[in-house]
């Protein structure tokens, strides 16, 4: 059996992060932003009714998200279980726990498309109600799974600052965004105030910095080895 190089396996990562990129903004911020007025229930069920084949993609894309995840936290294992396995097992375990609880938090969305075509289970309920609790259970899950997308990125960031293939700046950049998402979880629950504050607006830059330019360095670049041919 032929063996993967590094420059392969590394671009190979790039792809997925890629994909996982593209499918994360549109199930969690395109879709949202054509459906969701939170302060206005009948809007939102409104915009749900008109955008129903949209929401059942979002299902279709955020399933494939959390399929995407796993897939890549695999390749950045075998990628790195060299430079330290103890952080390459974190990065798998945290990854992985964050897909089961990605699952298990898409029931919520199945939940509303049964309540919008199954009516005979309305008797007696609202269903602007009983919509958007489903969607602020979904945003609530979102809400504690962030902390896990956070989790990874401190030993994902913390192999890539320390393989000697990959750009160190873009390791510290990804610790970094490891306390962003942190932060992004404690700060509405501790800190009256906190969104539209300084630190709500900034706090979430070096690990968006991070993110963006490790996708693209190992897409294009793979890794330094990749780099070199180029000169």
């Amino acid at each position: 059996m032929k063996t993967i190089s590094r420059t392969q396996k590394t671009r190979m990562a790039g792809l997925l992060y890629l994909l996982l990129i593209i499918t994360g903004m549109f199930s969690l911020m395109y879709v949202p932003n054509q459906i969701m007025d939170w302060e206005n229930a009948s809007v939102t069920l409104e915009n749900l009714k008109n955008n129903e084949f949209i929401f059942k993609l979002s299902i279709v894309s955020g399933i494939l998200m959390a399929l995407t995840f796993l897939m890549l936290a695999y390749v950045l294992y075998r990628l790195f279980f060299q430079v330290n396995n103890t952080m390459a097992r974190l990065l798998l375990i945290f990854v992985a726990i964050s897909v089961g609880f990605s699952f298990s938090n898409m029931t919520h969305k199945l939940d509303i498309l049964t309540l919008l075509n199954k009516p005979q289970y309305l008797s007696g309920v609202d269903l602007e109600t009983q919509i958007m609790l489903h969607f602020e259970s979904y945003g609530n899950g979102i809400l504690v799974n962030s902390v896990f997308w956070g989790l990874w990125l401190f030993p994902f960031g913390y192999l890539v600052f320390r393989s000697g293939f990959l750009p160190k700046l873009l390791g510290s950049f990804l610790m970094l965004g490891f306390l962003g998402y942190l932060t992004e979880f404690a700060g509405p629950l501790l800190m009256e105030g906190y969104y539209g504050s300084f630190l709500s607006e900034y706090i979430g830059i070096p690990g968006m910095i991070g993110e963006f330019g490790i996708c693209l360095w190992m897409l294009i670049m793979g890794d330094r080895n990749g780099l070199r041919r180029l000169d």
